[in-house]
């Protein structure tokens, strides 16, 4: 049957469905900004709208195609599409994140993360102004099992997680903010915030309006991995991690506080 024909009810049809083919991460020349490495971890600062890892509808351009590129090797204790991924970061978040080179390496570091040994610092700008100039978000998360590409914190199951933040600057009806994560939930600061009232700009998966009248328009949420800190597996040393804000959000920030 062409895929032109038109269908006038009652015929029934049948479909054999191919095998997909297997997703497996391939080397590719792409910009990666490396802040750091050594035989066991890459440091990347990821650009905003950057997956790191082919998935649906990523096969190619992802965070992970740029490092097999740049790399003769990654840890393999992940996937054959997820080489050396210990942590994420959202599509349209920038910022600091680390790559396992060595599966010793990936082990260790995935240690450090599930025993919160690791330090995770997000700036952030949201909707409102905060009730307190420091708090502490510790509701669980969950899948929105009606909006399946959400987290919810509504349901009575769910993963602990835990987000703390402090303002550092109220600009009119938006705030500035750091943010720490004690856990790694997907959208875990974006659900948390807007859980409490307070979307993040941009994010209109999670209630943020799409335009703020009087500021420019950002063409994906305020969300920046700004600091990492962790225990290097090859030394033992603690070392940390910057990344400043990418020009597209201090632009943002700096509007904000004019119109302030």
């Amino acid at each position: 049957m062409r895929a032109s024909h038109l269908l006038r009810g009652g015929e029934d049809i049948s479909v054999e469905p191919a095998d997909l083919p297997p997703l497996k991460a391939i080397p590719e020349e792409l910009p990666l900004k490396v802040l750091y490495e050594d035989e066991d971890v890459v440091v990347v600062d990821k650009p905003a709208g950057m997956v790191l890892h082919a998935g649906a509808g990523h096969r190619r351009g992802t965070l992970v195609n740029a490092l097999l590129h740049r790399f003769d090797q990654l840890a393999t204790g992940s996937s054959d599409q997820r080489p050396g991924i210990v942590h994420r970061l959202d599509k349209e978040t920038s910022g600091v994140l680390v790559v396992a080179r060595t599966d010793k390496a990936h082990q260790a570091l995935s240690m450090q993360f599930r025993n919160r040994e690791v330090e995770k610092v997000y700036l952030a700008l949201v909707h409102g102004r905060m009730k307190t100039p420091e708090g502490e978000i510790t509701t669980p998360i969950a899948r929105d099992p009606v909006r399946r590409i959400r987290m919810t914190t509504k349901l009575a199951t769910g993963r602990t997680a835990l987000t703390q933040y402090r303002v550092l600057e109220e600009l009119g009806r938006l705030s500035f903010l750091e943010v720490r994560i004690g856990t790694g939930r997907t959208h875990q600061i974006r659900v948390h915030l807007a859980s409490i009232h307070h979307p993040v700009v941009g994010d209109r998966l999670y209630g943020a309006p799409a335009q703020i009248p009087g500021l420019p328009t950002l063409n994906r949420f305020f969300l920046h991995a700004h600091r990492l800190g962790f225990t290097l597996p090859s030394t033992g040393e603690r070392i940390t991690f910057e990344s400043p804000l990418p020009p597209d959000l201090v632009d943002l920030l700096q509007a904000a506080r004019e119109r302030g």
